[in-house]
């Protein structure tokens, strides 16, 4: 496989861009949030929308569209997608709400200088709500692809 093949491949295009896109959404997204715009948002994981989602949905459509709803290559994509998506609402959320539990423990005074005030990211994992828009996005992304690219 060449370089020029994996350039020329529009499905890792697709994802890669609607994946990045819907990153930069959650700066604007952070507008309604945080009352203003917030690039570093962008870097971050969790929020409005999920780009996990979207790039998993964006895989799973175009897949579907270029090999069959009925293929085996679509199915292994859907249990893929299915995983990233509970993942990012699930498990990541559930260490998200760990995280807020274990910052207020640590902020005791005995408990903040034996940690040295370290204080874990909170935001890590989606609602189910921002899981949803993320995979809209993705499949709105996959049939631009598919159809007019």
């Amino acid at each position: 496989m060449s370089l020029w093949q994996i350039t020329n491949n529009k499905i890792l295009w697709a994802i890669a861009v609607s994946g990045v896109s819907t990153q930069l959404l959650k700066a604007f997204a952070s507008i309604i949030w945080e009352g203003r715009l917030n690039w570093h948002r962008t870097l971050e994981p969790g929020g409005m929308p999920s780009s996990h989602a979207a790039s998993a949905a964006t895989l799973l459509v175009l897949v579907g569209l270029r090999a069959g709803f009925n293929s085996l290559l679509f199915t292994i994509c859907l249990y893929i997608a299915f995983v990233v998506m509970y993942d990012a609402a699930g498990v990541r959320r559930a260490v998200g709400k760990q995280a807020i539990l274990l910052n207020k423990i640590a902020a005791s005074r005995t408990l903040k200088q034996r940690t040295g005030g370290e204080h874990l990211k909170e935001l890590l994992g989606h609602t189910p709500v921002e899981v949803f828009a993320g995979a809209l996005i993705g499949v709105a992304w996959a049939l631009f692809f598919h159809y007019a690219v």
